[in-house]
C-alpha cells in the first residue's frame, strides 16, 4: 500500500485516493468461520440489546453493508465492521459480504477509528484510548492523529485528558453514567482520591457542569488549605444553581433558603404593577 494515504475524515472512499483496485475494493462472500476479530479495534463496549436488534434486521434483511477486511495466513481479519460481524454471528449466518483490501497495521487501525467515530460507536474512553494507541504504536503527534482521523487538535487533546482519571470515574464515563463535560471538569481536582468523591457528589446530586465547576472550586481550595474552616455542602451548589435559573426565566433576583423540612424562597419585585403581576402569577398556580 502507497504511502500517501488522504485523511480519514470522509470515508473509506478516502482512504485509497478514490481507486480501488478491483482484487483490493470488490464484494464476495467469505465463510463467517474464516473472518476473526482485530485485537486492537478500538471498539470495547458492545450493546447487546442493540447488538441482538441488528442481529434480528440482518435476519430479515441480509447483511446489506459488507465487513471490510483484509487478508491473513489463517483467512481473513476485520478492518471494519466488528459490531456487523457479531451480529451476523448471531444471526447465524454461514457466509458474509466482505470487501478486502490491503492494509498493514497502522492502517487497518485508521480505519477501525474512522468508521467507528462516523458511526458515533465509540464511547468516550474508547475514543480517546483510540488516539492514545495510534500515539504510542504508531509514533503520531496529536496534531497528525487530528488530520487523519478528521477532528481539531483541541478535540483529539480534550479527549486524551480523559485517560489521566482515575480508574473508577474513567469507567463511569465509560459506561455513560459521567459525561465527558463532567469529567474534563473533576480533572481540575489535583487529588484522586477528592476527584472520586467529587464524581460520587456529582450523581448523587444529579449536578450540571456549571455546578460541578463550583463543586471542583470549592474542593480544591479545601486540599489546599486556602479554606481550612469552610465546611463543603453540595446541597447548597444545587441552590445556587436554582436560584441562576430562576433568576433567567423571571428576570429578578431570586433567594432561596433551605432549612429541615422546609424553605423559603425571595422574590425581588420591581413597583406595584410588577408586584400584581407576580401576585396574578402566584395566584394562578395549582396547589400541589
Amino acid at each position: 500500500m502507497a504511502a500517501g494515504h488522504k485523511g480519514l475524515g470522509k470515508g473509506l472512499g478516502s482512504l485509497f485516493g478514490e481507486e480501488l483496485t478491483e482484487a483490493q475494493g470488490s464484494v464476495s462472500q467469505v465463510e463467517l468461520r474464516q473472518i476473526e476479530p482485530n485485537p486492537v479495534q478500538p471498539r470495547r463496549d458492545f450493546d447487546e440489546e442493540t447488538l441482538a436488534q441488528l442481529a434480528e434486521s440482518i435476519r430479515e434483511n441480509g447483511l446489506i453493508s459488507p465487513i471490510t477486511v483484509r487478508k491473513t495466513e489463517g483467512g481473513y481479519q476485520i478492518v471494519a465492521g466488528e459490531r456487523r460481524w457479531r451480529a451476523c454471528r448471531l444471526a447465524g449466518l454461514d457466509k458474509v459480504p466482505v470487501m478486502v483490501v490491503e492494509a498493514d497495521d497502522k492502517l487497518a487501525f485508521e480505519m477501525a477509528m474512522i468508521e467507528n467515530l462516523q458511526r458515533e460507536d465509540l464511547n468516550p474512553l474508547e475514543e480517546a484510548e483510540g488516539y492514545r494507541e495510534l500515539m504510542d504504536r504508531f509514533h503520531m503527534t496529536q496534531e497528525e492523529v487530528a488530520r487523519k482521523v478528521g477532528k481539531s487538535r483541541p478535540a483529539v487533546a480534550n479527549a486524551l485528558r480523559l485517560l489521566g482519571l482515575p480508574e473508577p470515574v474513567r469507567e463511569l464515563v465509560r459506561t455513560g453514567e459521567l459525561s465527558q463535560g463532567h469529567a474534563r471538569t473533576l480533572l481540575g481536582l489535583s487529588k484522586e482520591e477528592t476527584l472520586i468523591k467529587a464524581a460520587e457528589t456529582v450523581l448523587a446530586y444529579g449536578l450540571s457542569v456549571r455546578q460541578t465547576e463550583k463543586l471542583v472550586k470549592r474542593l480544591e481550595q479545601l486540599d489546599q488549605g486556602k479554606e481550612e474552616e469552610t465546611v463543603l455542602d453540595e446541597g447548597q451548589i444545587y441552590i445556587d444553581e436554582l436560584e441562576h435559573r430562576l433568576a433567567q426565566v423571571t428576570g429578578r433576583k431570586i433567594s432561596i433558603s433551605q432549612g429541615k423540612g422546609k424553605g423559603r424562597i425571595t422574590i425581588e419585585y420591581y413597583g406595584n404593577e410588577d408586584l400584581e403581576s407576580l401576585t396574578q402569577v402566584i395566584c394562578s398556580m395549582k396547589k400541589q
